[in-house]
């Protein structure tokens, strides 16, 4: 069964008076969805309490959560403060990951940093396999590190480059991006075709039983010619892509049941819901 969920919380969330993240739960349970990625974008600051609160929120209310490690994380350094940094602010997560009963945490590949992208894919397999370690030390091997698809062109992230840090460890599933892998082929992949091509790659070199509850971003997005991604936007952009009918019917065809996190802006459980009851309404796929 394919899941959906939230990245943060919608503005919807404080519209029905709802006050702080542990209450996210309740709202989703009572929107009719089923995750929630808790984002540590701008750091890890969790207190304990605030995590065994939203740890036993999930439980009550059937919801299933992940955590966004911080954006500014760049897998490729190649300076040995910041590689250091960059292990710890990837365990930190894992370790708020493991108290809120969180079973994945998403990571940015982050930028090139000027390097050729081959040695920086390189580099980030090697730092991967240490935050591995490490966290095996520290007993939050459990936790699953889900390397993300990158929108901009000049970032690191591209589908091929995250199959690669996904080989690094069995347990390293990646974080498909459908809305980032849109805007840095500038359009091209937007097709059912174009999408089925994409996903079997990765069922071919990652296996079916990885692969069939991998994890994902959705949203609208609008990107540049020199650039790639520019903004998140809503359904509401209908020139926008991509369509999730289209990733929907590759799904299907492909026996696929990912966890769907919809990061639209502002209106993430909305345009949730919108997908939850496409994939429910199977005439709905083309």
């Amino acid at each position: 069964m394919i899941t959906f969920g939230v990245a943060g919380n919608p503005a919807d969330f404080y519209d029905k008076k709802f006050k702080v993240s542990e209450d996210m739960p309740k709202y989703l349970y009572e929107m009719g969805l089923d995750a929630y990625e808790y984002q540590c974008s701008r750091g890890v600051r969790v207190s304990d309490e605030k995590a065994s609160r939203l740890k036993e929120e999930a439980f009550k209310y059937d919801i299933l959560l992940s955590v966004h490690a911080p954006y500014y994380i760049s897998l490729s350094t190649q300076e040995e403060e910041k590689k250091e940094k960059t292990i710890q602010y990837i365990t930190d997560t894992m370790q708020v990951a493991n108290k809120m009963g969180a079973t994945r945490i998403v990571v940015h590949a982050g930028a090139l940093l000027g390097l050729e992208r081959e040695y920086a894919v390189e580099s980030s397999c090697r730092l991967l396999k240490k935050a591995y370690d490490r966290a095996d030390e520290l007993g939050l091997g459990s936790v699953t590190i889900c390397p993300e698809t990158m929108g901009k062109i000049n970032q690191l992230g591209n589908s091929d480059e995250i199959i690669k840090m996904c080989m690094v460890d069995e347990r390293l599933i990646p974080t498909i991006d459908f809305g980032h892998l849109y805007c840095r082929t500038l359009g091209r992949l937007n097709t059912i075709a174009e999408w089925e091509r994409e996903l079997t790659k990765y069922i071919d070199q990652l296996g079916y039983e990885r692969m069939k509850h991998f994890h994902s971003h959705f949203s609208k997005m609008e990107y540049t010619l020199k650039g790639g991604e520019k903004k998140h936007v809503t359904f509401e952009e209908q020139e926008c892509g991509p369509y999730f009918e289209h990733v929907l019917a590759v799904l299907d065809k492909l026996k696929l049941e990912p966890r769907i996190i919809c990061e639209s802006a502002g209106t993430q459980s909305i345009d949730a819901l919108k997908m939850k009851e496409m994939y429910n309404m199977k005439e709905n796929i083309v």
